[in-house]
């Protein structure tokens, strides 16, 4: 029976994910900064759920849930970094602490995780990773530009991993998802407190206290849970799973307005060469 960790179970996709797996007959490590947002999980399935605090930007409570779960259950044998978070500013006003936490969780804190679980993973020659981005990988939202930073570098290193790792039996889907009904921007979204008037048309209109959580987004976390759980069990997972009807359009557009702009300048692009 693989044993699947989950980081940012408390709600949205990642509690999604522990469901979906847990209702798949799997054993699930269900992670969050708060044990009581997740305990009912352990609850509801006392055989197969494990409850463990865990904040993603300390190294020594990446240990401490990583040693319950073998402790518990045995090896990891499916990660899954979810646990984020999003902060609004324009690039000026980023402000150093906040932007350096904000790379520790999304970025860092995900890596650590993908290096304390890959030498267990190589022994058995076996193992799953996936690694929950954003649609603002491939398109940033302007006053976004940071938190779309964090889930570049996350898909990148994620790329690069599954070439490393693929001839070892270990497989790297990152997810991409789109406007899921969930309570990141109630709970999960941090804004700067550094206000500059000439970004009042751009970024200025996209800043957190500007956002209002109407629970209207088209993307359901359950269904997402069992979409994932679903891919990860295919022969060939996808190395990037779009998520949800917005999500397609949105990057498919982009991505094609990519093609046609490096389409359009080929002929300056080659001529640089010798």
């Amino acid at each position: 029976m693989k044993t699947w960790l989950i980081t940012g179970c408390s709600s949205g996709i990642g509690r999604g994910i522990a469901k979906a797996a847990l209702q798949k007959g799997y054993q699930v490590v269900a992670t969050a900064r708060r044990l009581e947002t997740v305990q009912d999980l352990t609850a509801a399935y006392p055989q197969r759920a494990l409850a463990a605090a865990l904040d993603v930007t300390k190294p020594d409570s990446i240990r401490k849930a990583l040693q319950a779960a073998e402790e518990r259950f045995g090896p990891v044998d499916v990660l899954v970094n979810n646990a984020g978070h999003g902060y609004r500013a324009a690039l000026e006003e980023g402000e150093d602490n906040n932007v350096s936490e904000l790379f520790q969780t999304n970025l860092f804190g995900p890596v650590a995780l993908m290096k304390a679980v890959l030498p267990q993973m190589r022994r058995q020659k076996a193992g799953a990773i996936i690694n929950v981005s954003s649609i603002a990988a491939v398109c940033a939202v302007v006053g976004s530009g940071y938190y779309a930073a964090t889930k570049g570098a996350l898909e990148l290193l994620s790329d690069a991993l599954r070439q490393e790792v693929a001839p070892l039996g270990i497989t790297v889907m990152t997810v991409e998802p789109g406007a899921f009904r969930t309570r990141f921007f109630d709970d999960s979204l941090k804004g700067t407190a550094v206000k500059i008037k000439d970004y009042a048309e751009t970024a200025g209109k996209n800043r957190k206290e500007h956002i209002i959580n109407h629970h209207d987004q088209p993307g359901d976390p359950e269904k997402a849970g069992r979409v994932i759980v679903d891919a990860v069990e295919q022969p060939n997972p996808p190395q990037r799973l779009l998520l949800g009807s917005d999500a397609s359009a949105i990057v498919c557009a982009e991505l094609e307005r990519r093609l046609a702009e490096a389409q359009a300048q080929k002929d300056l692009s080659v001529s640089s060469d010798f």
